[in-house]
């Protein structure tokens, strides 16, 4: 079992990150071919806005990029233009919306950009800038990881010998937050493989859960038989005993002897009826009809009723019961056979977990806490650990000290204590160090 839970364990785990890696190279491919795409439609918009103004400004077709054209302008070419230029033939508003159509047009719905359409170096002349444009856009002192800047010229002429001639004016546009644009882009793709990659690692996860879930219920399921199996073959022994010790004829004559060894089969049949009652106890135990017979109750009279029927015990371990009755306000709510069963039951724990060189003290105190009587059965037993203290309460759990069967019980004892203190709206916490005692505290509202 060991073995098999290992191995799923690490199939599943390389299944997840081989899943995982495969999905974050899938979507670094795509968000590199999707760059390049927008790019590819940012530049046909922004050509085509060039191209739009160029001829409702009745000038000549886009030109080349500043970088190749000379530097030195053409005044008789510059004459031809006319006064007016393009800055001064259209409104911000305008070309703010011829962008926008390229851009939709292409398929980029709403970038961010701002746009300035600027004299070039020796042309004085008027600028056109849109809100939030910065001159840094123009001079390349800004970072550009996540800008896209462009800028195109507005006029291109050849003289008689072919020559290209400078243009006047220049259109920039830049685009913010290019990244966040891209992303948005695929974002559906990006939240699909996160949503999927979520859904894995749940899956993984609520396999791994449910398999040491199991596991847990299986070790408990063979202790508790086997905690079963001894608690119930003791008394049957002692039985079948008694009942071979019955056909001797000498114990037949003896009125003593018959009337003793009655009383112990007697015994030993309560014990096993008490054992198996447990177990359906358990089984059938309903909340509800612990909430229906509520009667009123002192928690002094019952502790000190515990008290004494524990003295048998008592006296054969050697141990006492110190009572702190600190409380001013005693009076509860609760059912007048399980409140008594789940304080003996700490009671018992108490005995039963105690350390066989240390003769047994069990500590009482009751106390007031705002509306609230706190119970505390303090012990000076075995202890337990942190582990051990989280999962007491679990049904059918029980410490392991090394043999399953040197403490009597089924591991119902606590389960039941918790079930019947919520029962009374009331909270139990445990405080435990193993080797120096146990300390149960229990919560319940006075009436």
């Amino acid at each position: 079992m060991r073995k098999n839970f290992t191995l799923i364990t690490i199939l599943i785990s390389l299944s997840l990150i081989g899943t995982i890696l495969i999905q974050y190279s899938w979507l670094k491919n795509v968000l590199t071919i999707k760059n390049e795409q927008v790019r590819d439609k940012i530049n046909m918009a922004e050509y085509e806005v060039v191209e739009s103004l160029l001829e409702a400004s009745q000038l000549p077709i886009p030109a080349l990029p500043l970088d190749v054209l000379p530097k030195d302008p053409s005044e008789e070419v510059l004459k031809m233009l006319g006064s007016k230029s393009i800055a001064e033939r259209f409104s911000v508003d305008e070309i703010n919306r011829k962008i926008n159509l390229a851009f939709e047009a292409n398929g980029l719905m709403h970038p961010r950009f701002q746009f300035a359409i600027l004299p070039t170096p020796n042309n004085g002349g008027q600028e056109l800038v849109s809100p939030g444009f910065e001159s840094q856009y123009d001079i390349g002192l800004i970072d550009t990881s996540n800008y896209w800047i462009h800028v195109w010229p507005l006029m291109s002429l050849t003289d008689a010998d072919g020559a290209i001639l400078m243009p006047n004016e220049k259109l920039i546009i830049v685009i913010s937050d290019m990244q966040v644009f891209v992303l948005r882009s695929v974002g559906w793709m990006i939240l699909a493989a996160i949503f999927f990659s979520l859904v894995i690692i749940t899956a993984f996860y609520l396999t791994i859960r449910t398999i040491l879930t199991q596991k847990k219920l299986s070790e408990m399921k063979t202790d508790f038989i086997n905690n079963m199996t001894h608690e119930l073959r003791t008394p049957l022994a002692t039985i079948s005993i008694a009942v071979d010790t019955l056909k001797n004829e000498r114990v037949i004559g003896d009125r003593d002897k018959l009337e003793s060894i009655r009383t112990i089969i007697k015994a030993e049949n309560s014990r096993m009826n008490a054992q198996v009652e447990q177990i359906l106890q358990a089984a059938q135990l309903d909340i509800s009809e612990v909430l229906k017979e509520k009667v009123t109750l002192h928690v002094h009279e019952v502790l000190q009723k515990i008290t004494d029927n524990f003295s048998l015990q008592l006296l054969e371990k050697n141990a006492q019961i110190q009572l702190n009755f600190i409380a001013t306000g005693d009076a509860v709510e609760g059912h007048p056979v399980h409140f008594v069963n789940m304080l003996s039951n700490l009671v018992d724990n108490a005995l039963k977990y105690s350390k066989e060189d240390i003769d047994p003290i069990i500590v009482i105190t009751t106390s007031n806490y705002r509306n609230t009587i706190l119970i505390t059965v303090q012990d000076n037993g075995i202890g337990m650990s942190k582990e051990t203290a989280s999962k007491v309460f679990d049904k059918f759990y029980r410490a392991h000290t090394g043999n399953v069967h040197n403490v009597k019980g089924f591991g119902l004892g606590l389960n039941y204590t918790r079930k019947m203190v919520a029962a009374h709206n009331g909270k139990i916490q445990v405080d435990s160090v193993a080797g120096k005692g146990t300390i149960f505290t229990i919560s319940l509202p006075l009436q």
